[in-house]
């Protein structure tokens, strides 16, 4: 359904994304925000998603700074080696190539939003404090939310959280709560990555309903909600 296609950050770095487009005109853009696991078969089947919903979505590839194609399962060996990579993380470069995903969905689409899965969840918000024209940003449980709580988002923020998430206490969340009043939050009785939930799980069943939200959140906020 998908392809892949090259994007130029604001500094020169060229970096993969993974593109998805809807049959006919698109109802908007979003620009979909990995894991640490990479632009894996998840975030593409993400991105599918959205185009069947009619949207189109690119996924940029946000390891490609340091290392390029890179992609992930979940096995122990595979989360241990993706978390080793967090310490290459730049957020001022992130920001670049976010801004590079937002510009090329401009070309297609004037209405334009961000969502994110945990890495992503957090560059989801954090992009929404510091990037002007985006109609809205949704973040999936980011763990770095709490840290960068004190920035006003400059569009509508929804955030969806796991109540049995291991990585992010509900204390984080409180504090995301009580500094971000005007963030939509929501809760689910599940753990992290609850979006990556097998077909037939609980988590499964939670991530139903946190889409269900998310594409009312983005019907909102481009004004045909109903």
């Amino acid at each position: 359904m998908g392809e892949m296609l090259r994007l130029r950050a604001a500094d020169g770095h060229e970096l993969g994304c993974y593109r998805a487009a809807p049959a006919g005109t698109p109802l908007g853009g979003v620009v979909v925000l990995q894991e640490i696991f990479g632009v894996n078969d998840h975030i593409r089947s993400v991105c599918d998603k959205f185009a069947a919903d009619g949207y189109v979505a690119l996924a940029p590839a946000l390891f490609d700074r340091f290392i390029r194609d890179f992609e992930s399962g979940y096995s122990p060996d595979e989360i241990a080696a993706a978390l080793g990579y967090l310490k290459s993380l730049d957020w001022d470069a992130l920001m670049l190539d976010t801004e590079a995903a937002i510009e090329r969905l401009r070309k297609e689409t004037d209405a334009v939003s961000l969502v994110g899965f945990c890495l992503g969840g957090s560059l989801a918000f954090l992009a929404s404090t510091k990037l002007d024209g985006l109609d809205a940003a949704v973040c999936y449980y980011g763990g770095m939310i709490a840290k960068f709580a004190d920035a006003k988002p400059l569009c509508p923020v929804l955030m969806h959280f796991g109540e049995m998430d291991g990585s992010i206490p509900l204390s984080n969340v409180d504090t995301v709560r009580a500094k971000r009043t005007e963030a939509e939050i929501r809760l689910y009785p599940a753990g992290h990555g609850f979006n990556r939930g097998a077909p037939g799980t609980p988590d499964a069943e939670q991530a139903a309903v946190a889409w269900e939200r998310t594409m009312h959140f983005l019907a909102d906020a481009r004004g045909d909600g109903q």
